[in-house]
């Protein structure tokens, strides 16, 4: 029997998956497992017409079965053609959504070098991109990002390259973050039950936007808990990314 009650995980899975609503037919690329696990959710309930695939040069269906060839040059044509839909990581986001997966300090004597910029110019200027932070710190969420990957709506204005960057959601252990504040600015978009207002301002390297009342992250249904519980993970692997 499975219980109703949710984990923090779990509402995260929730959240991640939330992020595909609506899309149609595009090519989902989660990266990480949360990520991958709410990707998975969303094809399986509201967002059936989403693409997955293998990570290299296939399509796949919701058991890991081929379903179609995915060369490197049609994958390009759909990540500049705005039918892609990336969840990355970031090692900082700041307010107005510049992520960095590079460097930590200055990039010409970094403290500490990271993955580089990789494709985040690319996601960010041609298709939806989302993030997801499975620890929600004054580290990752910073005032100034120490170099720019992914580009934030604030750069995107300054540059006149706005027609296909959108940045649909933030979500982090402790909630659920939009654009809507002043400016473009990161908004509280939910909370995770169990946690406050004031816990994710301390968390925060800089003022987030408020809406007057601060939802709940939505709880997920029976049948969506049976799902992430006994078919999408049932070794309960997101339980080691996300503690709570």
């Amino acid at each position: 029997m499975t219980t109703t009650t949710a984990t923090r995980a779990e509402y995260c899975v929730i959240a991640c998956a939330e992020a595909w609503r609506g899309d149609g037919e595009v090519l989902a690329s989660p990266m990480g497992l949360i990520p991958s696990f709410g990707a998975r959710l969303a094809k399986r309930t509201f967002s059936p017409d989403l693409l997955l695939t293998d990570g290299e040069a296939m399509l796949v269906g919701l058991d890991g079965t081929p379903e179609g060839w995915l060369p490197y040059r049609r994958h390009l044509t759909m990540v500049t053609g705005g039918r892609r839909h990336v969840m990355m990581g970031a090692s900082q986001i700041d307010r107005f959504g510049n992520q960095n997966i590079s460097c930590i300090g200055d990039w010409e004597r970094p403290a500490r070098q990271l993955l580089g910029v990789r494709g985040a110019p690319v996601n960010t200027l041609n298709n939806p991109v989302s993030y997801w932070i499975p620890r929600h710190s004054t580290r990752v969420f910073v005032e100034r990002v120490d170099m720019v990957s992914g580009v934030g709506y604030d750069r995107a204005a300054e540059a006149g390259v706005t027609r296909f960057h959108r940045l649909p959601r933030v979500v982090s252990d402790l909630g659920v973050f939009d654009f809507a504040g002043p400016g473009r600015a990161m908004r509280l978009a939910s909370l995770h039950p169990g946690v406050t207002v004031e816990q994710v301002r301390a968390a925060t390297g800089f003022e987030l936007a408020l809406p007057d009342e601060v939802p709940y992250t939505r709880e997920p249904t029976g049948p969506e808990l049976r799902l992430i519980r006994e078919v999408i993970d049932p070794k309960g692997l997101r339980d080691r990314e996300v503690r709570g």
